[in-house]
């Protein structure tokens, strides 16, 4: 029955991998292989010989001589042990995103594009890159690319110079999402995993993801594409919400305040966002009903303005599809978990790999597989990645295995444009070939993310 669980998770996995081949969804595979992986072992369960403790992070002793009814309810409390801790992560999400969605409901984003002063292609790089970095750390590389590829197509004109600084947004807001816990769903996953706290993460990697977002960029910046000015496309804006500014940084300060509320009252993140929420809905609200607020040159418009809530339609936006997709996948690899297949696995792998003198400041775990878990990541999604790893490794909070496991996952899908999301997104909104991203930002990617490896090699020295 093991077995054919491992076959339902590959074939599962591998319809995801090849989402855009098979043009079917790849939240539709992580949902089937969930329920079937799930269903197998409720069919199965007397035969199991093991059963993995979530809670105390190792196997169960004695659980063969247990009685049917035993088990049943055994596996039951292990499936709600993790939906609860798989709807933590949704819930923080759903919350980060219609916070999102509501700056951008009153133009928020907008305010942004004031920044941009320049027509020298190296500049308008290091900005965008500075912002894709900065940016991805408060509201997820995702939105942050999202965001930044809309406005460098509001002034740039020309897609083959887009393009080009497409690929360095993808490198920069994944490294500025690895060094904060709410900058990617990985990251996010470790942090409210309890394997990671803010203050270390930010110590281990700001250093590092600087570094993996600033050589790429660096060595951009002597390439042909970046030399000379642009020709910037004047675009006549129309009018926009008097409260876009006072929106952008009340939800940008909003989402920031979450990791603090974590830190003073030490309850559940999803907690801390929730409230946020809250509140930049209240102002949303209040500066919707303002019959000032918005002043649209289309009347129409005007009228969905007032007739429908800022809030209702920020959650109308969200990517519910994303959502779904983390819930079957997630649960997915814990079915793998629960049956002490992913413990096994560790092991294995950690008796196998050479050392070769790379094991970690403290612990037993090669920097090899740090390494080949990021460069995995590129391959195949970063999120099972992640979520695998919590179930192969025990090593406690904090432990610079998290810390590595936080960056190579994070910065490593830069390397290809299917291995994060930022870079499917970016794929999307500007049709980038597959292979002329391999052939021209790959290599810059892996620059980047090596050099950051090496720094945080030396970093954790210092911890």
């Amino acid at each position: 029955m093991e077995a054919a669980i491992i076959l339902v998770f590959v074939m599962g996995y591998l319809a995801i991998t090849l989402e855009h081949s098979i043009k079917i969804d790849k939240l539709i595979p992580a949902l089937v292989m969930m329920a079937i992986c799930w269903a197998l072992i409720a069919l199965g369960i007397d035969a199991f010989p093991q059963w993995f403790d979530s809670g105390k992070h190792s196997l169960l002793e004695g659980f063969g001589d247990y009685s049917l009814e035993d088990k049943m309810h055994l596996m039951e409390e292990t499936l709600l042990h993790h939906l609860g801790k798989t709807s933590e992560i949704l819930v923080f999400l759903l919350g980060a995103m219609t916070i999102v969605e509501i700056i951008d409901y009153f133009d928020g984003f907008s305010t942004i594009k004031n920044f941009i002063k320049t027509k020298s292609k190296v500049k308008i790089l290091w900005i965008f890159s500075i912002l894709a970095f900065i940016l991805s750390a408060i509201i997820d590389n995702l939105t942050a690319t999202i965001v930044l590829i809309s406005i460098l197509q509001k002034i740039v004109k020309d897609r083959s110079v887009r393009i080009w600084y497409a690929g360095l947004i993808i490198i920069a807001a994944n490294a500025g999402g690895a060094w904060s816990p709410i900058g990617d769903v990985t990251t996010t996953m470790l942090w409210i995993g309890k394997k990671v706290t803010t203050g270390h993460l930010i110590g281990y990697l700001f250093i590092p993801s600087l570094l993996c977002m600033a050589v790429p960029s660096a060595i951009a910046s002597f390439l042909p594409a970046f030399k000379g000015e642009l020709e910037v496309e004047e675009v006549i804006e129309k009018e926009k919400s008097r409260f876009s500014g006072t929106m952008l940084y009340l939800g940008l300060g909003a989402i920031i305040f979450v990791p603090i509320f974590k830190v003073i009252t030490h309850l559940p993140p999803y907690v801390g966002m929730m409230l946020s929420l809250g509140v930049v809905a209240v102002f949303a609200e209040i500066y919707s009903s303002s019959k000032f607020s918005m002043t649209s040159v289309d009347a129409k418009e005007s009228d969905a303005h007032a007739h429908h809530s800022p809030v209702h339609h920020s959650l109308s936006k969200i990517e519910l599809p994303s959502i779904l997709f983390f819930l079957g996948i997630l649960m997915a690899v814990a079915a793998l978990e629960s049956l002490g297949i992913l413990f096994g696995f560790a092991a294995s792998l950690q008796d196998t790999m050479p050392m070769l003198g790379t094991e970690l400041h403290h612990g037993g775990v090669s920097d090899l597989v740090v390494l080949l878990l990021g460069v995995g990541s590129a391959v195949i999604d970063n999120v099972p990645l992640v979520a695998a790893s919590l179930g192969m490794f025990s090593e406690p909070i904090d432990n610079e295995l998290w810390h590595f496991i936080a960056y190579s996952a994070g910065t490593g899908g830069s390397m290809l444009i299917i291995g994060s999301a930022a870079g499917v997104v970016a794929m999307g909104m500007e049709k980038i070939d597959f292979f002329w991203y391999l052939k021209k930002i790959s290599w810059l990617a892996l620059a980047g993310f090596l050099v950051g490896a090496a720094a945080f090699m030396v970093t954790r020295t210092l911890f």
